[in-house]
C-alpha cells in the first residue's frame, strides 16, 4: 500500500443510488446558533436562532453533505439583513451543488423601546422568523414573520359598561412574503400601530396611566385587529403576500378569541 492510499476514505454519500427517487428537502434541523441581525436603521441585534437548512437531492445521489451546512454558518460575517441571508442561501446552493433549498430561522428579536411618558428604556422580546427558499428553476423568495404582544380593549364592554372595560393581552402574528427589502422592526411597528395599545418592558406610574387611557380610547375587537393590519399590508408595495392572525387571551373567559386573514398584493 503506498502512502496516499493509507489516507483514502471512501465518500459513500456521493455514490450513486439505485432507487432513483428525488428528495425535496434534506439537511439539518433544530440547529441552534448565535447570529447578529440588522434592523432597518442598520443597528445590530444579537440573538440565538434555531435553524433548519435543507436542499433538494437529485434521484441519482445517495446523500447530501451534512457538515457543509454548519461550515456555511461558521464563516465570519457581520450583522445579517434579509439581503445578506439571500446571499447566504445562494452560497448554500453552490456549496451543496443543489438547485433548490430552504433556510428557516426562528429566534427571539429584542427591540429597545422608550416608555411614553417617563422615557425609561427597556427591551421587548418578539418571536420572529425569516425564511429564504427557492424551487428548482424558480426565483429566490423571502418571508418575514413576527408575533407581537399588544393590548386590546373590547368595544362592546366599553359601550355597555357605566365605567371601565375589559381588556386583554393579544398576540398579533404577521407573516409576509417580500418583493422588496423590509426589516423585522418595520413589521413590528405596523402591528403595534393598529393595536389598542402597544406593550413595554418597563413602565412607571405615569406610563401606566397613559397606556390604560390609550387602550380605552382605542377599543378593538379581534376582527378589527386583523382587518386594520391587513389594510396596512395591502398598501405596502414591498409585500407580495401576507397573513395576519390575532389571538386575544380573554380576561373574562377561560378561552381565547381568534381571527385570521390572508391575501395577496399581486
Amino acid at each position: 500500500m503506498n502512502a496516499p492510499d493509507r489516507f483514502f476514505m471512501p465518500d459513500i454519500q456521493s455514490s450513486a443510488d439505485h432507487r432513483r427517487l428525488a428528495i425535496q428537502q434534506v439537511g439539518v434541523k433544530g440547529l441552534r446558533y448565535p447570529l447578529t441581525l440588522q434592523d432597518a436603521a442598520g443597528e445590530a441585534h444579537p440573538t440565538v436562532a434555531t435553524l433548519a437548512m435543507t436542499v433538494g437531492l437529485p434521484p441519482e445521489v445517495k446523500g447530501t453533505h451534512m457538515s457543509r451546512f454548519v461550515e456555511l454558518l461558521e464563516r465570519p460575517r457581520a450583522a445579517l439583513s434579509p439581503g445578506d441571508l439571500r446571499r447566504m442561501f445562494a452560497d448554500m446552493l453552490l456549496h451543496l451543488q443543489a438547485n433548490s433549498g430552504r433556510i428557516e430561522l426562528r429566534f427571539p428579536y429584542f427591540i429597545r423601546k422608550t416608555a411614553p411618558v417617563s422615557g425609561v428604556p427597556s427591551l421587548l422580546d418578539i418571536d420572529a422568523g425569516i425564511d429564504v427558499w427557492a424551487e428548482p428553476g424558480g426565483a429566490v423568495q423571502t418571508a418575514l414573520a413576527v408575533t407581537v404582544p399588544v393590548t386590546s380593549l373590547c368595544p362592546c364592554s366599553k359601550e355597555i359598561s357605566d365605567y371601565g372595560a375589559h381588556n386583554q393581552r393579544s398576540h398579533l402574528s404577521l407573516r409576509v412574503q417580500l418583493k422588496g427589502e423590509m426589516a423585522l422592526d418595520e413589521l413590528v411597528r405596523i402591528a403595534e400601530d393598529e393595536a389598542s395599545c402597544e406593550v413595554f418592558g418597563l413602565l412607571k406610574r405615569p406610563d401606566e396611566k397613559w397606556v390604560t387611557e390609550r387602550a380605552y380610547d382605542n377599543p378593538k375587537f379581534v376582527e378589527d385587529l386583523v382587518r386594520d393590519i391587513a389594510l396596512r399590508l395591502m398598501q405596502e408595495p414591498r409585500i407580495s403576500a401576507w397573513k395576519v392572525a390575532s389571538e386575544n387571551f380573554e380576561s373574562i373567559h377561560n378561552h381565547s378569541a381568534y381571527a385570521e386573514i390572508c391575501g395577496s398584493n399581486d
